[in-house]
């Protein structure tokens, strides 16, 4: 008897679901319309959920692993450019700091040469 009431139930409870859903539906068209969208969301969201029809499996996206890969490869670029540029850069600055060697000793030798003669001229010597 307890199972016989049981199914009773619901197969009770499953027409009231299949009425209840397109009614709701409905009030959710007329609401949107005439009053608030936020009230017809919700009306439609609980449609959806009386609805005894079974609900559709939502399927994954893949954009979130492409921006993560996305994200790593522009990591891994940014990552080698910098290896580059600091090597560059010490090159650079290398090869300046040789040449301002260069030329402080150029000009030592020039003052050098030029303190030399003038010596030479207060002096009264002759080279």
């Amino acid at each position: 008897m307890a199972s016989n009431a049981r199914e009773g139930a619901y197969s009770r409870f499953e027409d009231a679901r299949v009425w209840a859903a397109p009614k709701l539906d409905h009030a959710a068209h007329s609401v949107e319309d005439q009053l608030a969208p936020r009230l017809s969301a919700l009306l439609a969201q609980t449609a959806r959920r009386v609805d005894p029809t079974p609900m559709k499996m939502q399927t994954r996206t893949n954009w979130p692993s492409l921006v993560l890969l996305g994200g790593l490869a522009l990591g891994a670029i940014g990552f080698v450019m910098y290896r580059r540029n600091a090597q560059h850069w010490a090159d650079v600055m290398k090869n300046s700091a040789d040449e301002t060697k260069r030329k402080v000793g150029e000009a030592a030798d020039s003052m050098e040469e030029k303190l030399g003669k003038r010596t030479d001229e207060v002096t009264g010597r002759k080279p």
